[in-house]
């Protein structure tokens, strides 16, 4: 893939910085009730499956003895536990419990709720300019899970979001 150019970049700025906005205000309403740390690694075990805790500490771009403390908590409170690897009897995957499936679902549920509160506050014609935008915005997130094999998990469903 070739870098965009500064035409390229000119032409989307404004869009990529309205986005980086909303999301950087997304993270600042969540719960604090778990590090960003911890739930970026949960969000990767729902996206990718089972990992092994080398894996987490790059995808997270923590070193690894700080993300055996990281799953070690996560373990405590019930929102992960390490199997066994199928595919390799000496090594260990994380992977999410029941119980942090929710709290991703639940956290994500919470996150849209307050975007939901700020698009009802919208006239009618920017909420249904953000709805025309829709297919744009999911394919924005596959596009950004793409290498990452996570991009069958934001497929659009019936109800129009991503699974």
């Amino acid at each position: 893939m070739s870098q965009p150019g500064s035409e390229d970049i000119a032409r989307h700025n404004d869009i990529a910085v309205a986005l980086y906005s909303l999301a950087a205000s997304v993270v600042r309403r969540m719960p604090r009730d778990i590090s960003l740390t911890a739930a970026a690694t949960l969000y990767a075990l729902e996206r990718h499956g089972p990992q092994r805790i080398t894996r987490l500490a790059a995808l997270e771009g923590v070193a690894q003895p700080s993300m055996t403390a990281l799953v070690t908590k996560l373990e405590h409170d019930g929102l992960a536990e390490r199997r066994s690897d199928p595919t390799d009897g000496r090594a260990v995957l994380v992977a999410l419990t029941a119980a942090g499936e929710r709290y991703v679902h639940e956290r994500r549920q919470a996150g849209a709720a307050g975007l939901v509160r700020l698009i009802d506050d919208l006239p009618a014609d920017h909420a249904r300019s953000l709805r025309d935008a829709l297919p744009a915005l999911q394919a924005v997130a596959v596009l950004d899970h793409r290498d990452t094999g996570a991009a069958s998990r934001l497929t659009p469903t019936p109800g129009g979001g991503p699974r």
